[in-house]
C-alpha cells in the first residue's frame, strides 16, 4: 500500500470554486465477484429511483443539471459525454438493470444512483504518485480497454482530468476511468471519489459517504477507512 493522496490543482479551484469532493480511502478490503448482497443493493437503488423519477429525465435533477453546465464550461457536450451518475440513471430509468461488475463497483454504483451523485472507485495501489484534479494540456496518456485490447488516447486541451505521474486515471471529472486503476476482484486498497456541485449540499454529500462506509465496514470488518473533503468545504468532516 502507498500513501499517495488526492489533490485539487489551483486552476480547478479557480474555475470551479464551489466544487467539492469527498475522498474515502479504504485499506484491507478483499474485493470479490458480485454476489447476492451487492446485487440486491444495486437493484434496490435502481427501483428506488425509478419510483422517484417516474417519467422525468435524469437531466431534470438539479445536481445533474449542474454537472451538465460544468461539462459545457470546458467544452464537453453534455448530451454526448454524460457525467457518471447521469449515465447510470439514463440506463436505469429506461428499465434496464445495470450490469454487475464486482462487489465494490456494485456498491458504489448503488450509492451513486440512490444519492444522484457521481461516485467512482479505483485501485489505490495502482497510483504512481499523488493524484491531482487538473486541466489537461492534451498530451497526457489515457489508456482504456476496447475489444480486448489496450487503446491509448489523450484528453482534449483544457479538459478536467484526474492524473498521476503515469497518466490520466479519469477524464471529464468523472466521465470515464482508465484501465490501469480500475477495481478488479483482487483489489485490496481503494479510494473513492464523490463529486459535488451546488445546489447539492455538503450534508447530502456526507450522507452518501456514510452509506458507502457502512457497507464497507459491514462487509470488511477489519478494513481501515479514512476520509477528507477537498475543495470549497475542506474543513468539513464527519464520523466514519
Amino acid at each position: 500500500m502507498n500513501n499517495y493522496q488526492l489533490k485539487i490543482a489551483p486552476c480547478i479551484s479557480e474555475k470551479f470554486p464551489e466544487y467539492s469532493a469527498l475522498i474515502i480511502y479504504a485499506c484491507g478490503l478483499v474485493n470479490k465477484s458480485s454476489d447476492e448482497y451487492s446485487t440486491d443493493v444495486l437493484r434496490a437503488a435502481e427501483q428506488e429511483q425509478r419510483s422517484a423519477f417516474g417519467t422525468a429525465k435524469p437531466a431534470s435533477h438539479p445536481h445533474i443539471a449542474a454537472w451538465r453546465q460544468a461539462y459545457k464550461s470546458f467544452g464537453a457536450k453534455p448530451s454526448k459525454h454524460l457525467c457518471a451518475v447521469e449515465a447510470l440513471l439514463s440506463r436505469t430509468l429506461k428499465g434496464h438493470d445495470l450490469p454487475t461488475v464486482n462487489y465494490l463497483v456494485d456498491l458504489y454504483n448503488a450509492v451513486s444512483i440512490r444519492h444522484v451523485l457521481p461516485v467512482g472507485g479505483e485501485d489505490w495501489d495502482r497510483l504512481t504518485s499523488d493524484l491531482t484534479l487538473t486541466l489537461a494540456c492534451g498530451e497526457e496518456p489515457f489508456v482504456v480497454y476496447e475489444s480486448g485490447e489496450e487503446v491509448l488516447t489523450h484528453p482534449e486541451p483544457g479538459e478536467v482530468i484526474w492524473a498521476d505521474s503515469t497518466g490520466v486515471t479519469c477524464r471529464r471529472f468523472n466521465w470515464r476511468q482508465c484501465h490501469r486503476t480500475q477495481l478488479i476482484v483482487d483489489t485490496k486498497n481503494t479510494y473513492f471519489v464523490f463529486d459535488c456541485l451546488p445546489p447539492y449540499s455538503i450534508k447530502q454529500l456526507m450522507a452518501a459517504g456514510e452509506e458507502l462506509i457502512k457497507h464497507l465496514k459491514s462487509s470488511f470488518p477489519n478494513c481501515t477507512i479514512t476520509h477528507e473533503i477537498l475543495g470549497d468545504h475542506s474543513l468539513t468532516c464527519f464520523s466514519g
